[in-house]
């Protein structure tokens, strides 16, 4: 089952505002008349986009709101996707809370996270031979895909474990070829180690004496996927597309409904409806909008946010020259600002998840 949302190498900042630029006339047009592009990724939380287009569920909230229409479209290169989406070829996009910081953001392109629809409880891990701890990756190889949310996770695990991540050496992997070099290696060597995410993960843990030593669950509500928009965006696609997407969720949910929806989910992630409703296991989904906007606005979200533009500075990903990880300001619910409040370029607004919750959509 393909799923592409990880492999999130950062690229240059410089040359994101420069595309960013070059596009605005592009992405006027599109505004103007009245088509809406919106960007998705195969992943197990967002394979509700392609129900949504499929179904109609889509179409149906456009016209409810006198869109002429709002194209759900595939990338199947997830960081393709964020970086067209930055450069002004699509008014939103799919992604993590840290790239929604770490490319966007950066790059100057004012986003909103408009929907918070999940957050990894198991999806991604740190697997390992012979080892039943954290501690135990000490001096060891470890294959991942680096400036990732892998590698957030391995950072927060080795934190968590008061370890650095010096005593370990990172083997740079692309997601295509992580788990068959990582099944590989496991043969012929007793201390192979890797970090990467379902399905992936769940390869890799089926090898014979691999041990899971850390995943997601340890570290809940961090790694978060949102639906991010153009701040800018017209009230009316706001309220479509969270529209959509809660009428996508109330059915998921639904034992009497969830049986097509989930079928066609699953065919879209190249998978059984079987594989599907296991990688949903370790996907905490927000079905109720309430829940969804009542975690957007809490402290929680503060905090990691704090965690990952730390991550993100310490790693480079603010770009070279980049002053503090203050340089950006992360706008919360609540009106308070983490960072520069004179150049806030990320925002958890919500407004559209509440209005779901209240039936005002």
């Amino acid at each position: 089952m393909a799923q592409h949302r990880r492999n999130t190498m950062n690229k240059a900042v410089a040359l994101l505002a420069i595309l960013a630029a070059s596009c605005v006339l592009l992405a006027g047009q599109a505004l103007a008349g009245g088509t809406h592009r919106i960007a998705w990724s195969h992943y197990t939380g967002w394979e509700p986009w392609a129900y949504i287009q499929e179904s109609g569920i889509m179409d149906k909230w456009a016209k409810k709101y006198g869109l002429d229409k709002v194209e759900i479209v595939l990338v199947n290169d997830y960081v393709e996707s964020i970086n067209m989406y930055t450069a002004g070829q699509f008014d939103g996009c799919v992604m993590t809370n840290m790239d929604a910081l770490t490319i966007p953001a950066v790059g100057g392109v004012d986003s909103t996270a408009l929907i918070v629809g999940d957050f990894s409880n198991g999806n991604d891990g740190i697997v390992a031979m012979n080892a039943s701890s954290v501690k135990d990756l000490a001096g060891r190889k470890m294959r991942i895909v680096q400036l990732s949310v892998s590698h957030y996770l391995l950072t927060r695990a080795l934190d968590m474990n008061g370890m650095k991540e010096k005593e370990l050496t990172l083997v740079n992997t692309s997601d295509a070829d992580i788990a068959p070099l990582f099944v590989s290696e496991a043969a012929k060597d007793p201390k192979a180690a890797v970090t990467t995410w379902n399905p992936l993960l769940m390869q890799v843990r089926n090898v014979k004496g691999a041990n899971l030593v850390f995943d997601s669950s340890q570290i809940p509500g961090e790694i978060i996927d949102c639906l991010v928009v153009k701040s800018d965006t017209p009230d009316a696609l706001k309220k479509a597309l969270a529209g959509a997407w809660y009428e996508a969720m109330a059915q998921m949910s639904n034992p009497a409904a969830s049986k097509e929806a989930i079928e066609v989910m699953a065919k879209s992630a190249g998978g059984t409806a079987a594989e599907f409703k296991a990688q949903l296991k370790t996907t905490k989904m927000f079905y109720n909008p309430a829940e969804a906007a009542a975690f957007a606005a809490g402290e929680q979200m503060k905090k990691t946010m704090d965690y990952v533009r730390s991550f993100s500075f310490d790693h480079g990903l603010y770009g070279e020259g980049a002053p503090s990880k203050d340089l950006v300001g992360i706008a919360f619910p609540d009106g308070s600002v983490m960072g520069d409040k004179g150049n806030v370029k990320l925002r958890f607004d919500k407004t559209y998840m509440q209005m779901a919750a209240d039936g005002k959509l």
